[in-house]
């Protein structure tokens, strides 16, 4: 009989993606290092997208008030006219807007997604790449702009920041924040908008490879449940503590954490400690 996700394993990728997922380091990476680490199977792209979940409902939970103002000006814009102008109901068809290029990436690459995109060598490249331009932007960007200056071409960039998460190792939260700093928007907003621009791809993201899960012969439902709950819980926490930090500070220690990570891997991998697949 095939070895089964053990609730100990579910629980300690659990935590992992609740600590990763909204910070810009990974938690795709993450939860593919630690199994290397620990000796356990790749838990797949299946699991990463469900345990999402729970992120995703942490990110609901914290910002609840702006998402139901948001789903309620943007449905009045659709029969009212005057509503058309609200900033909710823009930003609700911004988020739209924003989802559209990780959804055509997504469907059109799922094979290497799920398979050749999950090299640990592509991984601690896209660690160390990503956290230079991620520190080049906090760096030199002006953080000005607010929520009041999204418009439809910021939206579409910050989509197609977003898509590029789809890589191993980028980070959803990474890509998007750097796009967003690249542009002049302030730490918050960046963060703010990211986490809400990717509950439709995750959700979507979930349901699509749900069915996944059960013909795995290692992940299972039962373990893949308690990791989702998990992830939900420290997720929610994370949250709170990075939106209160982004107030005052920087992008900095992500980075270097990044491309700290980045270059143990390729050490790792070039003396055979850990194998790229």
């Amino acid at each position: 009989m095939d070895e089964q996700l053990s609730w100990l394993q579910a629980i300690v990728l659990g935590i992992s993606q609740g600590l990763t997922e909204f910070l810009p380091i990974s938690s795709t990476a993450h939860t593919l290092v630690v199994s290397k680490l620990l000796g356990w199977p790749d838990p797949g792209a299946a699991f990463t997208a469900v345990t999402q979940i729970g992120t995703e409902l942490a990110v609901v939970l914290y910002f609840r008030n702006d998402i139901v103002r948001i789903i309620k000006a943007w449905s009045a814009s659709l029969v009212k006219t005057e509503m058309r102008s609200n900033p909710d109901a823009k930003l609700g068809w911004y988020v739209i807007i924003g989802t559209i290029p990780i959804g055509i990436a997504g469907l059109a690459f799922k094979s290497s997604i799920e398979t050749t995109a999950r090299n640990l060598w592509l991984v601690a490249g896209a660690l160390i790449f990503m956290g230079v331009l991620l520190g080049v932007a906090d760096r030199y960007a002006s953080h000005t702009k607010t929520d009041a200056d999204l418009n439809p071409r910021n939206a579409v960039l910050f989509g197609l920041g977003q898509a590029l998460a789809l890589i191993p190792g980028v980070s959803r939260s990474g890509a998007t924040i750097t796009a967003g700093l690249a542009m002049g928007f302030r730490r918050d907003v960046v963060a703010r908008y990211s986490f809400v621009l990717a509950i439709p791809a995750v959700f979507a993201s979930a349901v699509l490879t749900a069915g996944d899960i059960s013909s795995d012969g290692f992940v299972n439902w039962p373990a893949t449940i308690v990791a989702t709950i998990v992830a939900f819980v420290v997720g929610y926490f994370v949250i709170a503590s990075l939106m209160k930090y982004l107030q005052t500070r920087t992008f900095l220690p992500f980075v270097i954490y990044r491309i700290s990570l980045g270059t143990l891997l390729l050490v790792l991998l070039a003396t055979g400690v850990l194998s790229a697949t």
